[in-house]
């Protein structure tokens, strides 16, 4: 599957800034999608299933290249919405809100944002989602990188 918008490199993730991404098709919650997600998880009412849904959703939507390792580094402020039922359905949203320079990377900001098809936008589940973009370059590849380096 190719994602909604190609970001390669440095340059053009920071033209990104303040972009909608794109939005993914739509996705139908079934009953047996909440009761699989509730067996998994444990989350006896399905409140964070929309919240997971991201985790499909952001590949649909961005890939990012040009960097050896891309990392979820978590997550800011998460607003639930209401949580998703049987019959309803989703797509997700995402917008490239900051960049920030990291050692040997970028770490982005993306607000993703699960809209329920027919819902007031105080009902969607929006996610402050960062992740960090890597291009290691102070780990000798012959040490492993717990082990010091030769300062002689």
């Amino acid at each position: 599957m190719t994602a909604i918008t190609v970001l390669d490199g440095e340059d053009e993730i920071r033209a990104a800034i303040g972009n909608e991404l794109g939005s993914t098709d739509w996705y139908d919650i079934t009953a047996a999608k909440i009761d699989s997600f509730v067996a998994a998880t444990g989350d006896g009412d399905g409140t964070y299933f929309a919240v997971s849904l991201s985790n499909m959703f952001l590949p649909q939507i961005v890939e990012v290249r040009g960097f050896a390792l891309g990392v979820n580094y978590g997550t800011q402020t998460v607003t639930f919405g209401a949580p998703l039922r049987d019959g309803d359905r989703v797509r997700g949203h995402a917008t490239l809100v900051d960049v920030t320079d990291v050692k040997n990377g970028l770490q982005t900001l993306m607000v993703i944002t699960i809209e329920r098809d027919g819902a007031s936008a105080d009902e969607q589940c929006a996610i402050e989602s960062l992740s960090r973009w890597m291009n290691p370059t102070d780990t000798p590849r012959d040490k492993p990188a717990d082990q010091p380096k030769d300062v002689t």
